[in-house]
């Protein structure tokens, strides 16, 4: 039986204005309790301005309309309630790779030797045994986007919102990217928003694709993917991915 997805993350109606001109308008989305929805569009139609909306960042990007939900409680415009990753990793490179990663738990008020130990755990999970005191000019791409991202997790909410966090490796880094962070979101029972710019990796990766579209961008299609996760190594060359990847072309205007 295949379980059923309760609502956990969504908004609605948002909309966000710069210069008195709408940058997106009316969107809601609707992310299940350990569900992975990717946003899809095309470059400057407002992905990464309604990320920061969602996300509350610095506690200053409020929509002009619309509300933000986290497990039912209105979340709107208040920083620190769901996990953001930027694009880029950065990483400080005057601090190691450890002390990059407690930064979260520093900013909570830990204690120093305290946030070491208790981000050491989850080193081995995230494939960063033995890189501890390394810094990050000696880590390759994937492993720096590794260690960002468990600094994300650090912040230890429900929520992660990712801005293209693979779109600066190459394809086959990328390709082991995807793969090994499906299964760290699933094994952490994190709930995940992702920004996309590439067909492919949506399908591969998402239970529900939305495609912003336009100029304000607008929510333009919700194209749920089927069948759901987890899927084998197959999904990617089958006539099911074909037919969904030429549908989104299609929406998207490509």
């Amino acid at each position: 039986m295949e379980r059923e997805l309760k609502t956990f993350f969504h908004c609605e109606g948002i909309t966000k204005y710069y210069n008195s001109e709408p940058v997106v308008e009316g969107v809601s989305l609707e992310l299940p309790a350990g569900g992975f929805i990717s946003l899809l569009g095309p470059s400057g139609v407002g992905k990464t301005t309604l990320f920061n909306v969602l996300s509350g960042v610095e506690g200053l990007t409020s929509p002009d309309t619309g509300r933000v939900f986290l497990d039912g409680e209105d979340i709107t415009g208040i920083c620190g309630k769901v996990s953001y990753m930027l694009q880029k990793d950065l990483l400080l490179e005057y601090r190691t790779v450890l002390d990059n990663v407690i930064l979260p738990l520093l900013i909570r008020g830990e204690k120093k030797k305290t946030a070491r130990e208790k981000t050491a755990e989850f080193f081995p999970t995230f494939g960063l045994s033995g890189y501890e005191k390394k810094y990050p000019c000696e880590l390759s791409g994937g492993m720096r986007q590794r260690a960002a991202l468990l600094r994300t997790c650090m912040q230890h909410n429900p929520v992660i919102l990712l801005d293209e966090p693979f779109s600066s490796l190459d394809a086959l880094t990328r390709r082991k990217m995807q793969s090994w962070y499906a299964e760290i979101a699933e094994r952490m029972k994190i709930s995940t928003l992702f920004i996309t710019h590439d067909v492919d990796e949506a399908l591969s990766l998402s239970d529900v694709v939305y495609i912003l579209n336009g100029k304000p961008g607008r929510i333009t299609q919700r194209v749920e993917v089927q069948p759901r996760r987890p899927r084998d190594a197959d999904f990617s060359v089958s006539r099911e991915f074909a037919e969904l990847k030429r549908f989104i072309l299609g929406a998207i205007g490509v």
